[in-house]
């Protein structure tokens, strides 16, 4: 299970973090989601410890609710193209809000190690 959802979630932030390429700040982005892939692949590898994963998600939660904007308009997924700037910043937390819920999920498959 460990190594199936690692390399899904580790494939999806590498496909993330291209799609970052044309974004107006891609060296914030990619570096965020390429972090995310590093850190499934070494769950992948059965490298790190749960309490890493943990302060991954607590890092990505942070940042989350830093990124969240003054005034939710939802994500909008119909369109491509940014209508407004509290629909990007709400897209962005929610990709952090992926990054750490992975990351937790990866913590409790490390630390237990039945599920290993």
């Amino acid at each position: 299970m460990r190594k199936t959802l690692s390399i899904i979630f580790g494939l999806l932030f590498i496909l993330f973090a291209a799609f970052q390429y044309n974004d107006p700040d891609p060296e914030v982005w990619i570096p965020i989601y390429g972090f995310a892939a590093v850190a499934c692949f070494m769950a992948y590898a059965g490298v790190g410890q749960w309490w890493f994963f943990v302060l991954m998600a607590v890092l990505y939660i942070g940042a989350a609710i830093y990124q969240w904007p003054p005034v939710f308009e939802g994500f909008l997924f119909s369109e491509v193209g940014m209508r407004s700037m509290n629909i990007e910043m709400a897209r962005e937390a929610g990709g952090l809000a992926i990054c750490a819920a992975v990351m937790l999920v990866l913590a409790a498959l490390m630390r237990n190690p039945i599920r290993r």
